[in-house]
């Protein structure tokens, strides 16, 4: 039986076919962003005191229109400013209103935060395009490949400078993590299959994986003191989007999300 997730692979396949052919290689490489350094979200989530990536999305397949006619450049220099660890863009225009010029333009209103390209990625060649977007880390889930395809795009993300964040949703996923080529180990709250949000699958994975991976929970976090509970838990930080973007300004909401996590940690 088919499920949404099947139906977006599908349909970004065909998206990346029909990028290959306006956008070749040969043009992506020759972006002035390709050649640039690339920050470290691996790092920075080491070193930060509430691990907050606020993400900016107009909307996804579960709760509809989020936030319409609304720009990177209106909200990610405000998530920078107010103290986030990271910043995730979507790429995915179909299934969630992004684009890979979002990403461009997120990069551009950047200093100096780690930026995630967040698509639905099975192809070598997304891998260019989030580096010629101006990108840090690439995501990768779990659910979309099979380990040796996740080894192969890790590698090559890699080469290209690029960290990798994988994905799981469940503990039968992690053999897809080696973390001689996976930066960040990321428990998605959220059954890409079926859309359904449990907090409690991050609570109830952490004891079982790898004690010095970078760890972050995705999805479904609302409340300031669900972040501090994790936490204590093992996890560096906490992928939040839909939380922030639903309001009329999702930078002064995460100042004060982050403000609240500081009173409980």
């Amino acid at each position: 039986m088919s499920t949404i997730l099947d139906e977006i692979v599908a349909n970004k396949q065909i998206e990346t076919a029909e990028l290959k052919k306006s956008l070749p290689l040969s043009v992506l490489k020759d972006k002035p962003l390709f050649l640039r350094n690339t920050f470290s979200l691996k790092d920075a989530l080491k070193n930060s005191s509430t691990g907050i990536i606020s993400e900016f999305k107009r909307k996804s397949p579960s709760k509809g229109d989020i936030h319409q006619g609304i720009e990177p450049k209106d909200v990610v220099p405000l998530y920078e400013k107010y103290g986030c660890t990271g910043v995730s863009c979507l790429a995915d225009n179909k299934y969630f209103g992004g684009s890979y010029q979002d990403v461009i333009q997120a990069r551009a209103n950047l200093e100096h935060t780690p930026l995630l390209f967040k698509e639905f990625l099975t192809d070598p060649y997304q891998l260019y395009l989030a580096k010629s977007s101006g990108a840090d880390v690439i995501l990768l889930i779990a659910a979309c490949l099979q380990p040796s395809q996740c080894q192969e795009l890790a590698l090559e993300a890699k080469e290209l400078g690029l960290q990798t964040l994988l994905e799981i949703h469940s503990e039968d996923e992690l053999s897809h993590y080696n973390d001689s080529y996976i930066d960040i180990l990321g428990v998605n709250n959220r059954n890409l299959k079926i859309f359904k949000t449990d907090i409690e699958i991050s609570k109830s994975i952490v004891k079982n994986l790898p004690q010095d991976a970078v760890k972050i929970s995705e999805s479904g976090i609302s409340k300031p003191e669900t972040v501090a509970s994790l936490k204590k838990l093992g996890f560096n930080g906490f992928l939040m989007g839909e939380n922030f973007m639903k309001e009329q300004n999702p930078g002064i909401a995460l100042k004060s999300f982050i403000d609240n996590v500081l009173t409980l940690i």
